[in-house]
């Protein structure tokens, strides 16, 4: 499988300048939040799954295992509600993340009792910093899965 389109092609292009904002935009969440580096990680690997970007989940699949995460916990991301490997915040971040994914879906949206839930772990700052971490994940899914961005060949030289 290849792309469809290459984003990053021209690098003067209006679209490569747009995509790179949001790249800085969650190198700066990454390095300076307060929000915990495994929760990151994750909350972006979760939303890259529901989203169905092969890309990406190969991405934070392969980040989390280069950061020390355990293979069992990466492979139960997708099942986070039937396992007992996940934290109670990481669980309030995970279904933060699946129902802040799910707008689509014609859910309702996050629930008042998920957004409590997300309180009760995590301080303004951090949760301020989990919302833009999810729409920021949520709009580069959304990218990578219209041009067809492949996953399989990412290496994980420099960690995210």
């Amino acid at each position: 499988m290849t792309a469809r389109l290459n984003l990053f092609g021209n690098p003067n292009s209006t679209a490569a300048k747009a995509a790179g904002h949001f790249g800085a935009a969650s190198k700066t969440i990454l390095q300076e939040s307060r929000l915990p580096a495994t929760t990151q990680k994750l909350v972006l690997l979760r939303a890259s799954q529901v989203n169905g970007d092969a890309y990406a989940t190969d991405v934070w699949t392969k980040n989390a295992a280069a950061a020390g995460e355990s293979f069992a916990r990466i492979h139960l991301v997708a099942a986070w509600r039937e396992t007992t490997v996940f934290t109670d915040a990481e669980r309030a971040a995970l279904a933060l993340t699946e129902q802040g994914t799910r707008i689509a879906d014609g859910a309702a949206g996050v629930s008042d009792a998920t957004w409590e839930q997300a309180r009760a772990h995590f301080d303004e700052d951090q949760l301020s910093d989990l919302v833009i971490l999810i729409a920021l994940m949520n709009a580069t899914n959304r990218m990578s899965v219209i041009v067809r961005q492949p996953g399989g060949d990412y290496r994980p030289d420099n960690l995210n």
